[in-house]
């Protein structure tokens, strides 16, 4: 019996390298994050026997039950809301945070990371669509303050670059001016700041090839693989 996981992982890799072709980018350029929130331990392990590595949790205590319990070795990365009461249960458990959303955070994140001797890497999470339902920082407040120059500062973190979530509900043409505008406010902040930010986390099941097109280098797909959530 064939496995529909990872017949649809296997599909939606070719997409992203369709993607990557269209965009004129190399192939492997951009990285996907599976994102296995709500699913049961065994069905995310469907997506680890196909040798797929790098899965995206939205909850602390999602992680905190599955880190454990499943193959050593994964890459975990935390794609959901950070409360800064749960930092330290969180470090030592992902590679890296994709929701820092102020100053405070992250200097939290750097702090803790020290106490306990690892080294994450983090996005700072722009509220592009300046959408009152989401988190993150106003593109104006990132870009007329000094924050990414000082959160490349902290010693005990590595600024990975920025992520943003467009509003929901919109088609994938809709949503392209708005990775658009993440990509030119983090060229703009790079020049201004002279901080390097490689990363562009950006793009969902609905709607990662235009993210691709327009520079995402890590996209977040859930529901494109394990199938609508019950």
């Amino acid at each position: 019996m064939t496995d529909a996981i990872a017949e649809n992982l296997a599909e939606t890799k070719n997409r992203v390298l369709d993607a990557e072709r269209k965009a004129g980018r190399e192939p492997g350029s951009v990285e996907l994050m599976v994102v296995s929130k709500t699913w049961p331990i065994d069905v995310v392990e469907r997506v680890v026997t196909t040798g797929h590595l790098l899965l995206g949790e939205n909850k602390v205590q999602e992680l905190e039950t599955k880190v454990p319990a499943m193959t050593p070795g994964l890459r975990w990365h935390l794609i959901g809301h950070l409360q800064k009461n749960k930092v330290r249960k969180v470090l030592p458990l992902v590679e890296a945070i994709h929701t820092i959303d102020s100053y405070e955070l992250a200097e939290r994140v750097s702090r803790i990371a020290g106490e306990i001797g690892v080294r994450p890497g983090i996005y700072l999470q722009v509220n592009i669509g300046e959408d009152d339902n989401k988190f993150g920082l106003s593109a104006t407040d990132i870009e007329e303050s000094d924050l990414v120059a000082k959160v490349a500062g902290l010693a005990h973190i590595k600024l990975l670059g920025l992520m943003t979530i467009p509003p929901f509900g919109q088609s994938p043409e809709e949503a392209r001016p708005h990775f658009v505008n993440l990509r030119n406010l983090r060229d703009r902040l790079e020049k201004a700041q002279g901080v390097r930010l490689a990363g562009l986390s950006m793009g969902m099941s609905g709607d990662f090839p235009v993210a691709i097109e327009e520079g995402a280098t890590i996209i977040r797909v859930g529901s494109s693989i394990f199938g609508k959530r019950n």
